[in-house]
């Protein structure tokens, strides 16, 4: 039998080691703010022939646009669009910025257009955080009453916000990195997409307090270890199968549907890993931790990591 709570210090100093590049990601890099979150205008061309990424962004500098931000999505089907980020533009001067590029490029598509007040955009902001946070409070008090007949029933809502925090942090600090690298930029489909990672860790998390709570029912052993180890082992195989067919979809959808979602997809991604990690070797094993009364020895980690 595997013995995953054995190794839980191993498992805290991989999720620490992994937490800490994230926060220094977010700390130095921090997350760049799409229209919804900071005002501005999007709009989405096609060009009936070839054009480069590098000359676009050029004669957007060229044009005035010298902090325009380009994305482009190339489509299975041929072709692609991209997708400019300005300031707020008018409905004149989209027109004049659609006509420049066309006299230079060719002829071309507007597939979409958006644009965001500041007074929006702020609003949006908070909105955002105030959904986070609700989420977050309302798996608290569900996983407590839940787990109401169990001995300490808020060391188990307690256990699942912390995964929770855990695979949040590893997105944010993943998607910090790429936007680092890629310029992406987050938007509702990232809110979306972090909302959907608090969800499916938490399904992950509760079928496996779940079985915890019914082998300590059937009195399997006197040891609390022991217990959660052996519930740990008889969910793993649904666990990782139940993952791994999630990410297959999650990945054609990032290959195929492309930067609409683009967002929502990757969140999702790095989420589900993340999740799926957290539920194995992070929730359960913190139970072990408070049971036992060893915080001494994980503060002991987390002053290493220093």
């Amino acid at each position: 039998m595997f013995d995953i709570v054995g190794k839980r210090f191993w498992f805290f100093l991989i999720s620490g080691v992994v937490i800490l590049i994230a926060i220094i990601s977010l700390a130095a890099i921090g997350l760049k703010p799409g229209i919804e979150f900071s005002s501005g205008s999007m709009v989405a061309v096609s060009f009936e022939q070839e054009v480069d990424q590098g000359e676009l962004k050029q004669e957007l500098v060229r044009l005035g646009y010298t902090n325009a931000i380009v994305q482009s999505e190339i489509r299975p089907t041929g072709g692609g669009v991209f997708y400019i980020r300005t300031g707020e533009l008018g409905d004149e001067e989209k027109a004049q910025l659609e006509s420049a590029l066309a006299a230079r490029f060719g002829n071309l598509e507007e597939t979409e257009f958006s644009s965001v007040s500041p007074m929006v955009a702020a609003e949006t902001a908070q909105n955002a955080v105030i959904a986070v946070a609700v989420a977050a409070i309302g798996v608290l008090l569900y996983i407590t009453w839940a787990f109401r007949r169990m001995p300490n029933p808020f060391r188990y809502g307690t256990c699942a916000i912390v995964a929770l925090v855990h695979d949040a942090l590893v997105a944010m600090g993943v998607f910090s990195i790429l936007g680092s690298i890629l310029g992406w930029e987050i938007n509702l489909m990232f809110i979306t997409g972090v909302l959907a990672v608090i969800g499916y860790s938490v399904n992950n998390t509760v079928v496996i307090f779940d079985r915890i709570r019914e082998n300590l029912t059937r009195g399997i052993s006197p040891h609390f270890e022991v217990v959660v180890n052996n519930s740990l082992v008889e969910t793993l195989s649904r666990s990782l199968n139940t993952s791994l067919t999630t990410l297959l979809v999650v990945i054609a959808l990032l290959l195929f549907v492309g930067a609409s979602i683009q967002n929502f997809a990757v969140v999702l991604l790095v989420g589900i890993i993340a999740g799926t990690y957290s539920s194995l070797c992070i929730a359960p094993t913190l139970l072990v931790v408070w049971e036992k009364g060893e915080w001494g020895r994980f503060l002991h980690l987390a002053e290493a990591l220093r």
